[in-house]
């Protein structure tokens, strides 16, 4: 087999083969392939496209190349979440002590950010003394005790993933639905869940900017999962404004523990509640998603989800007087005030922007060996259809460096975009993709 021919078949737009493709992606992982090959080997995947069975074949050659996490030890059905990313996404730290407080097990391996805020991962580490790097046998007799585990991913997790995307990201080869899907759907499977809940988010702040592209993705990612035996459903999402009111790692942390009070906004609580909803309904613990959605909003009501991370807390080494007192944690010395000079309805806010400003505040890694300032980030005080009066307060900033904050300043005055008529929100759910049919909302 010569990776000249395979190239040259898949330019060709041919179908390749499952041996062909496992050839190319254990040759790349191990060196034997070098980068100029995998280079044209994957612009022909962008032009020439891969069908369904192609897709699934890479996705099992990329979670093959590492660890595949064995699960079987942890008592009932593993149920994992997977968020495409987003501005103030902080869901993991609300779903996960969700679910696990309706007594399934979370065993969760989470990754760190590249952009404008850090991974949940990242956000852990804002609780002081947080353990992300538990040993196996640790890790599963904390889900076997508690419900819950959270921790970073094994370096050897998927290593052709890395490889491979590190090679997309200087070949203009990112934006490919069969790629995307792999590398996602990759690490999912060799994170060794039973279910798989994906959030899909849609917009500005999103990778998938279009409500089209987004479904063609999700069902990709929904159409792997089910042929590899995980009952996989895909909940899509809006980015085009932040989620929630805050940006940044420790921002969002004490956001997280407000909203499991029920003090939090109520986007991110709707969201959180629906995803762990699907999540209890993809393991069948309930028959139906409406079901599935009373057990949830029951345990956030009744504080078990509170305690749920409490007890999450507690058992990987974190400071549990942090999450009962969140005014403890530390922000940002300087804080910044940020109006606007015209008045009106929000008719669109620029996502995008808003995380870039958070990223040059030091909120997030513009590469991934950036060191990230976990005290700084934003507060959003006016979003999508909100009035905004004359000097009124429309995002503060917290940072630690005047230079920084000036140029955050300005990013997120030019972020917003002002009309006379009120302007109404958009659905915070746009659509549900399951192994059998498109939801549209």
């Amino acid at each position: 087999m010569r990776m000249y021919d395979i190239i040259q078949k898949k330019r060709d737009g041919y179908e390749l083969s499952d041996d062909e493709i496992k050839y190319v992606v254990d040759g790349y992982t191990k060196g034997n392939i070098p980068d100029y090959q995998m280079s044209a080997f994957l612009m022909a995947i962008y032009f020439m496209k891969m069908n369904s069975s192609e897709t699934t074949c890479l996705t099992m050659a990329m979670a093959s190349s590492g660890d595949i996490l064995d699960l079987s030890c942890i008592e009932g059905v593993k149920v994992d979440k997977h968020s495409s990313g987003g501005v103030g996404d902080k869901t993991t730290l609300i779903v996960a002590p969700l679910v696990a407080a309706c007594g399934l097990p979370v065993a969760k391996m989470s990754g760190r950010g590249l952009g404008h805020t850090g991974g949940t991962i990242d956000k852990l580490e804002s609780i002081p003394g947080f353990n992300v790097k538990l040993d196996f046998d640790k890790f599963i007799e904390n889900v076997n005790k508690y419900k819950i585990a959270l921790v970073s991913q094994t370096a050897n997790m998927t290593p052709a993933d890395k490889k491979i995307y590190a090679l997309r990201d200087v070949t203009a080869t990112i934006d490919n639905i069969s790629l995307i899907a792999s590398s996602i759907m990759g690490k999912k499977i060799a994170a060794g869940a039973d279910a798989i809940v994906l959030d899909v988010k849609v917009g500005s702040g999103a990778f998938m900017k279009n409500l089209d592209d987004a479904i063609c993705l999700a069902n990709e990612m929904v159409q792997i999962g089910t042929r590899l035996g995980r009952n996989t459903i895909a909940v899509l999402s809006d980015m085009d404004q932040p989620l929630g009111v805050s940006v940044g790692n420790t921002l969002e942390v004490i956001e997280a523990i407000e909203t499991l009070k029920g003090k939090g906004p109520k986007d991110l609580e709707s969201l959180c509640i629906e995803l762990a909803a699907y999540m209890v309904f993809a393991a069948k613990m309930k028959s139906t998603v409406a079901d599935a959605r009373n057990l949830v909003v029951q345990k956030l009501e009744n504080g078990e989800g509170l305690q749920k991370l409490k007890e999450l807390v507690s058992a990987q080494g974190g400071d549990v007087s942090f999450v009962e007192n969140p005014e403890k944690f530390e922000i940002a010395n300087i804080k910044k005030e940020v109006r606007l000079d015209n008045i009106g309805y929000v008719h669109k806010m620029d996502t995008e922007a808003i995380g870039k400003a958070a990223m040059i505040l030091g909120a997030g890694r513009e590469t991934k060996d950036s060191i990230i300032d976990l005290s700084v980030g934003l507060m959003i005080h006016k979003k999508t259809g909100n009035l905004i009066l004359r000097d009124e307060l429309v995002v503060t900033i917290y940072g630690n460096d005047d230079e920084k904050i000036k140029k955050a300043e300005e990013i997120i005055k030019n972020a917003y975009t002002i009309g006379n008529v009120e302007k109404y929100k958009e659905k915070l759910i746009k659509a549900i993709v399951t192994k059998t049919e498109v939801l549209r909302y």
